[in-house]
């Protein structure tokens, strides 16, 4: 990869880091103009599945078929369960918490959760041994979450 491509590839990482933090805030706001996390969680994942559904649609990937579909395990279909897990928790907890310490806890608890995936393997991941600089990462993210409190 070139240096270009990279350095494209990471901003382009960051800026769905942004469209995640902005999402939350506009569920957070919805959630206020509606009345009900719920309406505004089932709203996120409609229009989001509206646009999935519009990409899918216009790409050349292969079409989901019972072809398609037939070898895969039920347990791969169960990620949107916990992306509801997510948006649900957000919604409720960015007017109580506010949205950067929401995000840091996010992002505290996907790194323990990918640094456990890696360390065992689990769910056909190859297996990334936790090490100390990981440790280290892991810690630096949990400093950050107390001086984001600050």
């Amino acid at each position: 990869m070139t240096a270009a491509l990279s350095a494209f590839s990471y901003l382009l990482v960051v800026g769905a880091g942004v469209s995640v933090a902005l999402q939350q805030v506009l569920n957070a706001n919805l959630r206020a103009e509606l009345g009900s996390p719920w309406w505004a969680g089932f709203v996120s994942y409609l229009v989001g599945m509206l646009a999935m559904l519009a990409v899918a649609l216009t790409s050349s990937a292969p079409r989901l078929t019972d072809q398609l579909a037939g070898p895969t395990s039920w347990l791969s279909w169960t990620g949107g369960l916990f992306g509801a897990l997510f948006i649900g928790t957000a919604i409720l907890m960015v007017p109580r918490l506010g949205a950067a310490t929401v995000l840091a806890l996010i992002v505290v608890g996907q790194m323990l959760g990918s640094l456990a995936f890696d360390h065992f393997g689990l769910f056909g991941l190859p297996h990334h041994p936790v090490s100390l600089p990981r440790l280290a990462g892991t810690a630096s993210l949990l400093l950050g979450v107390v001086l984001i409190r600050v």
